[in-house]
C-alpha cells in the first residue's frame, strides 16, 4: 500500500484540497491481489487504489469510457511477431498502474483518464527492432538486438519503479514456453483449476465438445438450474478460449441461454469440461520460420440456431503459420440465402484482418 501511495506522490497524481460542497466526489477502495506464476506460486503481492467507477451514472457523471487494455488475440499476435523476428520475449512489472494525461475538466478523487490509444509499440534502430506490448501494469518486450532490450529495461526501471521479471513464461493466464524453434502458448494450469472448481476431476473424458445430434433450444419445459453457477461457468470458459479455438463455437452456443438456463444447457456445458479433460495439454504453436503472410478464413453454418433460425459466423486469422485471432458469433440478421450468410461472415472477418 505504501509503495502505491509513494507512486502517487512521485507522479503528482493528485493535489489534496478541501472537499467541495457542490461537486460529485468519487470514492476509492483498495484492491489486493497476489501475482502468481504458472505453478501457482506467489511471485509478488500487489495493492491497488481504484476509483469506484461503478457508482457513476452514464450521462450524469460521464459520457463515455475508455480503457487501453490488451486482448488475448493481441498478445498472441505480439508473441508471433516477436517469435518470427527471432526476438527474445521478456516481461516487466510496474509497481503502480498510473495513467498520466491532461484533461480540461476538474476532477475530484477520480484519476484523470489518459490519452493513450495504443498498447503495442514498435521502435526501429537501423536493422534492430524493439517491440513493446503493454497491459495495464505489465509489459512484454523483445528485440532482435539484446542491447536494445537491456537499454529499454534500464530506462524503464530508472524512470519508474519496475521489476524485471525475466523471460516471459506466464502472462494474462497464458503459459508461454519459448524454445529454439518457436513458442508454445497454452492454459493448462487454468484448465486444471477449472476441472477442480466444478468437480470434473473424476469424470470420464469425451472426444468432441458437443454432440453433433444435439440442437440447443430454450427448453421451456426443462428443469431450471442455478443461474449464477451457470453464468460463472460460461464466463470461465469464455476466458479459456483465448488459447482454445476448438471450444469457441460451443461456448458461444451455450452462452445464449444464460438468461434462463436449464439442465440440458448445463449438461452440454459440462460436456465441454469433459472434452477439455481429455486434451488439457493442447497448445498453440508459433514457429520462428512461419513467415508473416496474413490470411483470414470465414464460414457460416446453415440456420444453426433453433430459437430464431439465425446462422453463426466463424472466422480465424493466420499470421504466417500461427493462429492469432478467432471468433464465433451468431449473425444479427436472418440470412435469406447461403450466399448472403457467407457475405455476412466475410464482412465480419475483414475488420479483424485490417
Amino acid at each position: 500500500m505504501q509503495k502505491e501511495l509513494n507512486q502517487f506522490e512521485r507522479n503528482k497524481v493528485w493535489e489534496l484540497v478541501q472537499r467541495p460542497t457542490h461537486q460529485n466526489v468519487i470514492g476509492t477502495k483498495w484492491v489486493f491481489r497476489n501475482k502468481m506464476n504458472e505453478e501457482g506460486s506467489i511471485v509478488r503481492t500487489k495493492a491497488r487504489l481504484v476509483a469506484k467507477g461503478y457508482c457513476q451514472e452514464e450521462g450524469i457523471d460521464f459520457d463515455e469510457t475508455f480503457a487501453p487494455v490488451l486482448q488475448a488475440e493481441d498478445a498472441a499476435s505480439a508473441v508471433k511477431a516477436q517469435v518470427g523476428n527471432a526476438l527474445g520475449v521478456n516481461t516487466l512489472g510496474t509497481e503502480s498502474a498510473i495513467q498520466g494525461g491532461c484533461t480540461e475538466e476538474l476532477h475530484y478523487v477520480e484519476q484523470p483518464p489518459g490519452k493513450v490509444d495504443r498498447t503495442l509499440f514498435r521502435i526501429q534502430d537501423g536493422e534492430s527492432i524493439l517491440l513493446v506490448q503493454i497491459y495495464v501494469d505489465d509489459i512484454i518486450f523483445g528485440s532482435t538486438n539484446k542491447e536494445m532490450c537491456d537499454k529499454f529495461s534500464s530506462l524503464m526501471q530508472g524512470k519508474f519503479e519496475m521489476s524485471m521479471m525475466g523471460e516471459l513464461t506466464f502472462f494474462l493466464g497464458l503459459q508461454v514456453k519459448q524454445i529454439k524453434d518457436g513458442t508454445f502458448i497454452n492454459q493448462t494450469k487454468y484448465t486444471r483449476d477449472l476441472m477442480k472448481k466444478f468437480g470434473m476431476e473424476d469424470k470420464s473424458s469425451v472426444n468432441i465438445p458437443m454432440n453433433t445430434s444435439v440442437k440447443m433450444n430454450m427448453d421451456a419445459d426443462g428443469k431450471a438450474v442455478d443461474q449464477t453457477r451457470y453464468r460463472a461457468l460460461i464466463g470461465l470458459l469464455l476466458y479459456l478460449i483465448a488459447s482454445r479455438p476448438d471450444n469457441t463455437f460451443v461456448v458461444g452456443v451455450c452462452a445464449r441461454f444464460q438468461t434462463a438456463p436449464k439442465e440440458s444447457h448445463m449438461t452440454a456445458t459440462k460436456r465441454m469440461l469433459r472434452y477439455l479433460k481429455g486434451c488439457q495439454e493442447v497448445v498453440l504453436w508459433y514457429p520462428k520460420d512461419g513467415g508473416f503472410k496474413l490470411v483470414g478464413y470465414s464460414e457460416s453454418d446453415y440456420a444453426g440456431c433453433r430459437v430464431d433460425m439465425k446462422r453463426t459466423t466463424g472466422t480465424c486469422q493466420m499470421l504466417g503459420n500461427g493462429l492469432v485471432s478467432w471468433f464465433s458469433k451468431k449473425q444479427n440478421v436472418i440470412a435469406t440465402s447461403t450466399v448472403e450468410a457467407e457475405y455476412i461472415a466475410t464482412g465480419s472477418c475483414c475488420p479483424h484482418v485490417l
